[in-house]
Parts: C-alpha cells; structure tokens; sequence
C-alpha cells in the first residue's frame, strides 16, 4: 500500500499499470471512499500521454477517481523501434497499421483495465464513465459499440466519428492519396460511428459531445452528425437505411430488435448533448503534448463541460453515499503497489 497524501494533506496523483495497461490515477475530490471510476482515453495529438490528459482534463471537482491509461503504442508501450516506428506506420498505411489498431486494442481492454483497477483502488462497481478525446473518443464510442462493459456516462472531445476526414487531413498535409483497399474500406466502416448510431446508442448511455470551433480536421458538423444519428435512435425515429452495409447492416438490424423503447424527447434533451467552444483547436494540449501543458480558454471551457456532464449523469450510488458517512477506505488509500509522483 502507497500513501497518496501530499505533505499538505490533499490527495495525489497515482502512477502505475493495471492489465498490463500504464495508467495515471487521480483521487475523488471529497476524498470519499468507495467511489465511481471515470476513464479518461487521450488522443494521438496533445494530450497525447495519459499524464497530458490528466493534465488537461482533471476533472477536478468530481467525487470520482479519475483514471487515465495510456494507449496501445503509445507513452510505456511503443513498438520495437519507437517513435521512427511509429512515424513509419503512419506512412505505410495509418488506417491499418496505426489507428486501427490502437483504437480497437484500446477497447478491447477496457473490460479488463476495469477488473484489475477495481482490485487495486476503492471504486463502486457502478457503471463506468468514459471520457475520449480524438481517437480516444474512437476507442469509446467502439467500446459502447461492441463491448459489454457497463457505462453510465461519455463526454467526447472532437470525436474521429469516421477516419475518413482524418485521412483527407493528411492528404492535404503530406501530398499523398490514401489508397484505399477494400480491407481499409472495412475497417472505415467500422469505425464510422455515425453510421453505426444504433448500436453506439443501444445501451442508451448519455453521450455528450464536444466539438472545437477551430478544428480544421474534424469541424462542428462532424460531431453535430453524430449527436442527431443518436438522437434519432434516442427517439425511434431512424431509417433502417442509415445503419451501414454488409456485416454491419446485418448487426444494426439485431440491434433494431434488441433496442429498448423509444425514450421521450425530454428525456432524450437530457442525456444526449452537442456543443461548441468557438476557441478550441482539434488538438486541445500544446506540443508535445507528452506532459501537462499551459492551460487554454477552450481546453478550461472542454473541462468544465465535461465536470457538469458528469456531476449530472454518474450520480452517487449507496455505496458513494456510504463511504461518505464512513470515511475514508481503510489505509486511506488505493491497494494497490502503484508509485505516487
């Protein structure tokens, strides 16, 4: 066990690995013990380390911890041949070799990351919520797409609802076409999440979506299409016709079957949100993004957005209000052998 105590009293931040995942864990605000676990999943750009994310996303006022792992191929986990190496993918072929597999690797271990961090630190076994800022927000929404894992709230920072205008970005960066395959026309499709509204949307987990005024890679439009495809599926009201091709067509009609009913407009005004912050960038940290940077006027407003999302949607359960009444967790920290910067 680690004291996660400053010399002050406040609480710190702890470092460590879970499932084989490095992570960056931050305390709940009130010191409460159990509490709600939020992951928060950073992007390629700044904040591109889970400590930049941490950094720029605290979170701070939340009586929940907050955690954030860091990706596959990123930060602890880079390939053999490091960074060239991963400048190498992206040239080769960034759909296939990079984003692909770091989003779908990302979600895929959630499940996990969550089991293990509930044995090391004092959390409620409440559903989870989920915090994704560019691909990060991929690897979410994909999560709530496919996965099992129980979910309660998601904010989203210019989501890559679809890579294709990502992959135009570099286009125009690089000089280069992307040639596309019909391999790579696969696995855009899959992670076209507006597409794929319905089975993002079957859970009918609140999703808030935040979207840069100045993103030139991924503008408003982009996340205010996403926010409608789920408000339709909210509402009962989407064509059949919008859920995809092929495979996932088919998936989208079981998901057509297995949907619960139509939830009321006020009710869906409620839990499904799109804003903009006219003064935020696609990339939301400085370079290079690996540490926690200078603070922004939009990355202060993407904060506090996402604070009173959650303050709002992942409420206190019995056992929150429990280990309110009873103190702190026995040891007054997490159990676990992680290390406190």
């Amino acid at each position: 066990m680690v004291d996660d105590t400053t010399p002050d009293g406040r609480s710190a931040p702890v470092t460590g690995t879970a499932a084989g995942v490095p992570f960056l864990a931050l305390p709940p605000a009130t010191g409460a013990h159990p509490a709600p676990l939020i992951l928060g999943l950073h992007a390629f750009e700044p904040p591109r380390s889970e400590a930049a994310l941490a950094g720029t996303v605290p979170l701070a006022s939340l009586p929940a911890w907050r955690v954030y792992p860091g990706l596959p191929m990123f930060g602890a986990r880079l390939p053999e041949g490091g960074v060239p190496e991963i400048g190498r993918r992206g040239e080769s072929d960034y759909l296939m070799e990079l984003f692909g597999p770091v989003v779908e690797g990302a979600a895929a271990e959630l499940p996990r990351l969550v089991a293990e961090l509930r044995s090391l630190f004092p959390i409620t076994d409440d559903p989870v919520g989920l915090v994704g800022v560019g691909a990060g927000a991929s690897a979410a929404l994909l999560s709530l797409a496919e996965s099992d894992l129980p979910v309660g709230a998601v904010a989203l920072v210019n989501p890559v609802t679809d890579p294709a205008p990502v992959l135009a970005a570099r286009e125009r960066n690089h000089g280069t076409p992307y040639g596309w395959t019909e391999n790579a026309l696969t696995v855009r499709e899959r992670f076209d999440f507006t597409a794929r509204a319905a089975e993002v949307a079957r859970g009918r987990v609140p999703v808030l979506v935040v979207s840069g005024g100045r993103d030139d890679v991924l503008p408003p439009e982009h996340g205010l299409g996403l926010h409608e495809a789920l408000r339709a599926e909210f509402l009962g009201t989407a064509a059949p016709r919008e859920r995809g091709s092929g495979l996932l067509r088919r998936r989208g009609r079981r998901v057509k079957q297995e949907a619960t009913v139509p939830v009321s407009p006020e009710g869906t005004d409620h839990a499904l949100r799109h804003i903009v912050i006219p003064d935020l960038a696609h990339a939301i940290g400085s370079e290079p993004g690996l540490e926690p940077g200078p603070l922004t006027p939009g990355g202060v407003l993407a904060d506090r957005a996402l604070t009173e999302w959650f303050h709002r949607h992942l409420t206190a359960s019995a056992q929150v209000r429990a280990g309110s009444e009873e103190g702190r967790h026995p040891g007054g920290g997490p159990r676990t052998t992680a290390t406190a910067p």
